[in-house]
């Protein structure tokens, strides 16, 4: 009994750390549905590894029901697990997750195989999963990263490191973070974008060189041709518009003819 009140004190806990907007125990033991699912999970889990395999998986789908939350009773989850808003949020089978791991709402933690065995992700400790994030297959997920919202993780992220994108970019950490769940949702590089801008401005940069060194030679043609046609210096073709680099971040509207 003393072990279950531990339990139950721990996952109180850790819901306190991670949402601000937890007022009181009472209103987290009431109003929680990340909270009602785990503990539906660890009753479903200890039905399947006691062989109650039928039983496990139908009360399973019963706290499905309840909280809108899938939590295959095979997995294997650690303390300190928090699931925030969490509806939609899926768990399969061989899924292992290791301590203090956050998910947000739909979430999916899925295997892309037909075979028997290990074929959901690995959560290493204090790994934090944004909304919608789907991470699929048996792959591992390293300590102390974070997996941006709306990510698809298909191969390994070494720990320290932050997801991004479709498929997900991994970012290597520069500075390791300390030992608890990361939640800086907002500080999310964005790879890509990041390496289009930089070789735009390379571009608009070579161009202005090009440009000038046209605007000193292009005079010159046109007289020399104007001699052998009599057309005079002609007239210059109008630019072609293009894509500029974003000012401060922001890409501007008439680069796409918005």
């Amino acid at each position: 009994m003393s072990k279950i009140l531990t339990s139950l004190k721990e996952d109180i806990r850790a819901v306190k750390e991670r949402d601000p907007a937890a007022r009181s125990t009472l209103e987290i033991f009431l109003s929680y549905p990340g909270l009602h699912a785990l503990w539906g999970y660890r009753i479903s889990h200890w039905l399947w590894t006691n062989q109650f395999k039928m039983p496990g998986r139908l009360f399973s789908q019963l706290m499905r029901s309840l909280t809108g939350i899938e939590i295959h009773p095979g997995a294997s989850i650690g303390p300190g697990f928090f699931i925030d808003h969490g509806m939609g949020v899926v768990i399969g089978e061989t899924t292992e997750i290791g301590s203090n791991v956050t998910l947000y709402h739909g979430v999916t933690l899925g295997g892309v195989s037909l075979q028997k065995g290990k074929r959901h992700p690995t959560l290493e400790d204090n790994v934090v999963v944004g909304a919608g994030a789907k991470i699929l297959g048996a792959i591992v997920i390293g300590e102390s990263s974070r997996i941006g919202a709306n990510a698809v993780v298909v191969k390994p992220v070494p720990p320290n490191s932050v997801v991004v994108g479709v498929p997900g970019q991994i970012v290597a950490r520069s500075t390791p973070k300390d030992m608890k769940p990361d939640l800086d949702h907002n500080k999310m590089p964005d790879t890509i974008g990041l390496s289009v801008a930089s070789m735009m401005e390379r571009i608009d940069a070579l161009e202005q060189k090009l440009q000038a060194t046209k605007d000193v030679i292009q005079p010159v043609l046109e007289h020399i041709n104007g001699q052998n046609n009599g057309t005079g210096y002609g007239n210059r073709k109008k630019p072609e518009h293009h894509p500029h680099s974003p000012d401060h971040g922001i890409w501007h509207g008439e680069d796409f003819m918005i």
